[in-house]
Order: structure tokens, then C-alpha cells, then sequence
């Protein structure tokens, strides 16, 4: 079931205590009628008393996949947080095609799971700096590059004081709950003057109607920065069908 994005703008807007959502705002009669349908299909059930749509499931975990494939898919356990997916080779090679990547750069990869596109980098003849907060792929990405890596530290990187030292930041960071607007803001931190910013992104940035999205697309029109989106399905292969795209945001 394809959900439109106004009804997934009225999602994320939703207010979560745990199995229920309740929506907030004043909906017209046949938008409340198309989100209902959509919350009915994903497993709500509207309950008076608690004034809510009451799930099976942490109800912000399944709106939030929702928000992301822009579809409903009906589960009975969520486990999924839309964090480590290897990014395909397909997306990679359009990635550094967009970063213009060259021997001698100084490469960023904050989220660098298992090193798809930090290998990539590194291949090109870039010296590339990772970080990656699960332990078990910053073992493999340590233990199985292909190529020389610069630094590889285990750790958050939302934590990392920024050094604005690198030529360019490549990235596919973890999309839940908006972290990868967290992620790509506080990674442009780490660009020196006349870098550039390509990050794989959830399509959810550009018609989520929060403080959060607002501001960060303001962020990439201020940069003089680009959307491009990816085609349906792009990281099927990787086991989601989230719905994603390509930022660009040069330094300022």
C-alpha cells in the first residue's frame, strides 16, 4: 500500500507513548480518512478511551518504516532501525562520482559499516579516516580492507569533536528518526574550506514539515547544495526498500 506524503508528513507530526500514536493538529475529513486507512492497514486500532491508535508494536518503530518506504508493510515484530544497510555498488560508484574523488584527498567516512564506500575511496587513491560505532563492523572493516585506511576508530561520531581537515566527507549514515540529518550537519563541521559533503540520505528530508528538515533543507540551499534521487528499490539488495536519495553540500 503506496502512502502519499502528506499522510507521511501527518505520521511524523504523530505524537508516540509507546504502542500509541495519537494525531496532532487539525486534519481536514479526507485527509484523517486516508491517514486512518493507513494506520488500520500497519495494525492501528482506534481506541476511545486511550483517545490513540494502538499497536501490537512500538508505534513510532512502525510509523517510522512507513516514513522511510513510504508503504505499509504489516509486521508483527520490528527489529530493524534503519541503521547498518552495506550500500550497493551501484550507489557507491555514483557517489564518488559526485564527489570527484582523487589520489592525494583526504576522505571522510563517518558511517563506514563494513567499508563499501570507504574501500571505494581508498581504491581511487584517496587517504581516507573512518568511524563506525558498531563493534563487530569496525572489526571487519579493519580486519578485511582490501586497501590502506587511514584512521578507524569505533566510536560515535556524533561525539567527535570536528576538525575541519578533510577535502571531502562521503557517507551513508543511519536514518532513524532523522539521525542522518544529524549525522550530514555535524559531518559538514569536518570539511575544510572548499570541501564537499555526498551522503546517501533518507527521501523523508524533503517533505518531512519539522523544525529539523526545514532547517536542514534551508542548510543545503544556503550551501548552494543538491537533491538527486535514487530509483525505487536502490538498496533492495541490501534487504530494505527505504526510499533514498544523494545530498551534495559544498563548504562554506
Amino acid at each position: 500500500m503506496k502512502v502519499s506524503n502528506e499522510i507521511l508528513n501527518v505520521l511524523a507530526k504523530a505524537e508516540y507513548d509507546g504502542l500509541k500514536l495519537r494525531l496532532t493538529g487539525q486534519l481536514d475529513r479526507k485527509l484523517y480518512t486516508s491517514t486512518n486507512a493507513v494506520l488500520e492497514a500497519a495494525g492501528g486500532t482506534w481506541r476511545k478511551r486511550e483517545k490513540a491508535h494502538v499497536f501490537q508494536v512500538d508505534a513510532c518503530d512502525a510509523m517510522e518504516q512507513i516514513i522511510q518506504t513510504g508503504e505499509v508493510t504489516l509486521i508483527k515484530t520490528i527489529k530493524q532501525d534503519f541503521g547498518y544497510f552495506p550500500t550497493p555498488p551501484e550507489v557507491v560508484a555514483r557517489l564518488l562520482e559526485i564527489a570527484g574523488i582523487e589520489p592525494g584527498m583526504r576522505v571522510l567516512e563517518p558511517s563506514a559499516g563494513q567499508g563499501a564506500i570507504a574501500w571505494a575511496c581508498a581504491e581511487a587513491g584517496a587517504l581516507v579516516d573512518c568511524y563506525e560505532i558498531q563493534q563487530g563492523n569496525a572489526f571487519m572493516l579493519a580486519m578485511t580492507a582490501p586497501v590502506d585506511l587511514g584512521l578507524t576508530v569505533t566510536a560515535d561520531f556524533l561525539t567527535i569533536a570536528p576538525e575541519p581537515v578533510y577535502d571531502c566527507v562521503v557517507m551513508n549514515p543511519p536514518f532513524a528518526k532523522q539521525a542522518d540529518i544529524k549525522h550530514v550537519t555535524h559531518a559538514l563541521k569536518f570539511l575544510k574550506p572548499g570541501g564537499l559533503l555526498v551522503s546517501v540520505m533518507s527521501a523523508s528530508v524533503t517533505f518531512r514539515d519539522n523544525k529539523l528538515a526545514q532547517d536542514f533543507r534551508d542548510l543545503i540551499r544556503a550551501h548552494g547544495g543538491d537533491i538527486e534521487a535514487l530509483p525505487d528499490g536502490a538498496f533492495k539488495d541490501s534487504g530494505t526498500m527505504v526510499r533514498t536519495l544523494i545530498v551534495t553540500i559544498p563548504a562554506v
